[in-house]
């Protein structure tokens, strides 16, 4: 089982070895390759996503990607940024769906922001597309603006676009998943203003037709963002489009805690996936060993799941987080007074010691 190792930028490096010192823990037959990418790429390569990097994701089962991203790369053209590198993997790999789950263990209620009774026992599963939208669409540009309120003034424009089989495509990935867990799926768009969310709404319509089995409902992304703070335990799994669940989804991470416990896989019809940890390169604490790694460990534990068909080690994995969160241990980030503070390797190798 070949996997590419892409540990990136700020922290990047040090989750990821977390990461793989539990993976080589499991004694499983895996091809561990690593490259450059994001602004380490940049430096080395003069590219964030080099064509050997690329063509070692192409060719790999599974991508393990760490973090891209400093501030020292804000002023370069957009295409050479960082964070063009994971933008590019997902055209190049068709990784058109994104699945984070927000989970909030019992053992870090209290490290949540909302009242314990909100978010004790939460389980959602957020279906994010993520190949179209206004991140993809096209015009998009920078110019001298002909009309409009300001004309002769500059003025920037992005295109927000969607197809029917673009949505069919994320869709049926949404109630499938949806039928493996409490069979309710919340679509969220916002087509009370936009044409694109009509049209998104219309064919998710459609496609429920040959899911009678599971419950659908519509939710406006404004009153969405209010619900998952407001209810979050009334979310089953939500299916949304790639801006709204971009944001959506760093909300849902709030509620468990901590961003750094939430794992991600972005998969394409191949189950061939990129699996990283939802936040980011945090390069205000990148060197100091005190990154919490278990997002990505976690996100180690969905490649095994989803791209490379060993449930009974992810299984393996999950149970060992949940079982060093039970020991008491904590990184920075979920510490809190009667736990015992650890760093970034400490937690690898607790995790390590449990399995």
């Amino acid at each position: 089982m070949k996997i590419a190792l892409l540990p990136g930028d700020g922290i990047g490096t040090e989750i990821v070895a977390e990461a793989v010192k539990v993976l080589k823990a499991l004694n499983l037959p895996l091809d561990m390759q690593t490259a450059d990418v994001g602004g380490t790429a940049y430096d080395k390569h003069d590219h964030p996503l080099p064509p050997a990097t690329l063509q070692l994701a192409q060719e790999a089962d599974a991508v393990l990607f760490g973090a891209v991203g400093d501030w020292k790369y804000d002023k370069l053209e957009r295409h050479l940024r960082p964070e063009q590198a994971i933008l590019g993997l997902r055209k190049a790999l068709g990784l058109y769906a994104n699945f984070r789950p927000a989970i909030c263990y019992k053992e870090l209620v209290g490290a949540s922001s909302l009242k314990p009774e909100l978010v004790a026992g939460l389980d959602i599963l957020i279906v994010r597309e993520l190949t179209g939208d206004i991140y993809f669409g096209t015009p998009r540009g920078r110019r001298t603006a002909a009309d409009g309120h300001f004309p002769g003034s500059e003025e920037a424009f992005d295109t927000m676009r969607y197809s029917r089989p673009e949505i069919e495509r994320i869709a049926h990935t949404a109630f499938q998943a949806a039928q493996k867990r409490s069979k309710r799926l919340t679509s969220v768009d916002k087509n009370n203003v936009l044409e694109t969310s009509q049209l998104w709404k219309d064919v998710v319509v459609e496609v429920a037709q040959q899911y009678p089995d599971v419950q659908l409902d519509h939710m406006l992304v404004d009153n969405a963002a209010m619900q998952l703070v407001k209810a979050p335990k009334n979310f089953d799994v939500i299916v949304t489009g790639n801006l709204f669940g971009d944001i959506l989804s760093d909300e849902a991470a709030m509620l468990t805690g901590s961003i750094g416990m939430l794992p991600s896989a972005s998969l394409n019809d191949k189950n061939q996936g990129l699996y990283e940890p939802s936040h980011g390169s945090a390069p205000d604490i990148a060197g100091k060993g005190i990154a919490n790694p278990l997002a990505t460990i976690l996100s180690a534990a969905m490649m095994l799941r989803f791209s490379l068909g060993q449930p009974e080690a992810a299984d393996r994995i999950e149970t060992a987080v949940q079982k060093v969160l039970e020991q008491g241990l904590r990184t920075g980030d979920i510490y809190s007074e009667g736990t015992q503070k650890v760093g970034t390797a400490q937690m690898g190798d607790a995790v390590v010691a449990a399995l």
